[in-house]
Protein backbone atom coordinates (compact mmCIF):
# COMPACT_ATOMS: atom_id res chain seq x y z
CA UNK A 1 0.00 0.00 0.00
CA UNK A 2 1.42 3.19 -0.86
CA UNK A 3 -0.21 5.62 1.81
CA UNK A 4 -2.93 7.56 2.70
CA UNK A 5 -4.16 10.00 -0.37
CA UNK A 6 -4.44 13.42 0.79
CA UNK A 7 -7.38 14.01 -1.19
CA UNK A 8 -9.36 11.23 1.10
CA UNK A 9 -7.77 12.67 4.68
CA UNK A 10 -7.61 16.74 3.80
CA UNK A 11 -10.96 17.21 5.88
CA UNK A 12 -9.56 15.55 9.22
CA UNK A 13 -6.13 17.32 9.06
CA UNK A 14 -7.44 19.82 11.72
CA UNK A 15 -9.05 16.69 13.87
CA UNK A 16 -5.46 14.99 13.89
CA UNK A 17 -3.97 18.08 14.68
CA UNK A 18 -6.55 19.70 17.75
CA UNK A 19 -6.18 15.71 18.95
CA UNK A 20 -2.66 15.44 19.76
CA UNK A 21 -3.07 19.33 21.45
CA UNK A 22 -5.92 18.36 23.73
CA UNK A 23 -3.32 17.61 26.49
CA UNK A 24 -0.26 19.83 25.84
CA UNK A 25 0.27 22.54 23.74
CA UNK A 26 2.88 21.57 21.11
CA UNK A 27 4.73 23.00 17.92
CA UNK A 28 4.70 22.21 14.20
CA UNK A 29 7.34 19.45 13.61
CA UNK A 30 6.59 17.56 16.70
CA UNK A 31 3.20 17.56 15.60
CA UNK A 32 4.18 16.15 12.13
CA UNK A 33 6.26 13.66 13.49
CA UNK A 34 3.17 12.58 16.33
CA UNK A 35 1.10 12.03 13.22
CA UNK A 36 3.83 10.09 11.18
CA UNK A 37 4.12 7.91 14.23
CA UNK A 38 0.47 7.50 15.18
CA UNK A 39 0.10 6.19 11.74
CA UNK A 40 2.69 3.61 11.66
CA UNK A 41 3.94 6.28 8.63
CA UNK A 42 0.77 5.46 6.49
CA UNK A 43 0.34 9.33 6.39
CA UNK A 44 2.99 12.38 6.36
CA UNK A 45 1.52 15.83 6.70
CA UNK A 46 3.02 18.29 4.62
CA UNK A 47 4.80 21.37 6.05
CA UNK A 48 2.32 23.51 3.70
CA UNK A 49 -0.80 21.87 4.86
CA UNK A 50 0.52 21.79 8.57
CA UNK A 51 0.90 25.31 8.53
CA UNK A 52 -2.26 26.02 6.63
CA UNK A 53 -3.91 24.24 8.98
CA UNK A 54 -2.02 26.02 11.74
CA UNK A 55 -3.23 29.73 10.23
CA UNK A 56 -7.12 28.51 9.62
CA UNK A 57 -7.84 26.98 12.79
CA UNK A 58 -6.13 29.88 14.88
CA UNK A 59 -8.40 31.85 12.51
CA UNK A 60 -11.16 30.38 13.39
CA UNK A 61 -10.34 30.38 17.25
CA UNK A 62 -9.59 26.70 17.97
CA UNK A 63 -6.38 27.72 19.08
CA UNK A 64 -3.77 30.11 20.15
CA UNK A 65 -0.43 30.32 19.60
CA UNK A 66 2.05 31.14 21.83
CA UNK A 67 6.14 31.55 21.10
CA UNK A 68 8.63 29.64 23.33
CA UNK A 69 12.60 29.17 23.01
CA UNK A 70 13.34 25.79 22.42
CA UNK A 71 15.34 23.24 24.70
CA UNK A 72 18.87 23.81 25.84
CA UNK A 73 18.38 27.82 24.13
CA UNK A 74 17.40 26.47 20.78
CA UNK A 75 16.00 28.62 18.06
CA UNK A 76 12.21 30.09 19.57
CA UNK A 77 9.23 27.90 18.04
CA UNK A 78 5.36 28.64 17.87
CA UNK A 79 3.45 26.69 20.13
CA UNK A 80 0.11 25.90 19.23
CA UNK A 81 -3.13 25.62 22.20
CA UNK A 82 -6.44 24.51 21.63
CA UNK A 83 -9.11 26.45 22.99
CA UNK A 84 -12.75 25.39 24.77
CA UNK A 85 -13.96 25.81 21.15
CA UNK A 86 -11.22 24.33 19.38
CA UNK A 87 -12.53 21.15 21.85
CA UNK A 88 -15.65 21.91 20.83
CA UNK A 89 -15.11 21.51 17.12
CA UNK A 90 -12.99 18.56 18.05
CA UNK A 91 -16.16 16.82 19.32
CA UNK A 92 -18.19 17.68 16.29
CA UNK A 93 -15.54 16.84 13.97
CA UNK A 94 -15.68 12.92 16.25
CA UNK A 95 -19.57 12.78 15.21
CA UNK A 96 -19.15 13.56 11.83
CA UNK A 97 -16.19 10.95 11.18
CA UNK A 98 -18.19 8.54 12.73
CA UNK A 99 -21.37 8.92 10.16
CA UNK A 100 -18.86 9.75 7.49
CA UNK A 101 -17.43 6.20 8.20
CA UNK A 102 -20.76 4.29 8.91
CA UNK A 103 -21.88 5.75 5.32
CA UNK A 104 -19.18 4.93 3.48
CA UNK A 105 -18.60 1.72 4.92
CA UNK A 106 -21.67 0.63 3.04
CA UNK A 107 -19.69 0.97 -0.26
CA UNK A 108 -16.98 -0.66 0.52
CA UNK A 109 -15.98 -4.61 -0.28
CA UNK A 110 -15.25 -6.33 2.58
CA UNK A 111 -14.21 -9.53 1.04
CA UNK A 112 -11.29 -10.35 -1.05
CA UNK A 113 -12.35 -10.12 -4.75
Amino acid sequence: MAGISSDIIRGYNDTMILYLLLDNPSYGYEISKQIKALSNEKYIVKETTLYSAFTRLEKNGYVTSFSNMGENGAKKRTYYRITPLGIEYYKSKCEEWALTKEVVEKFIFKENL
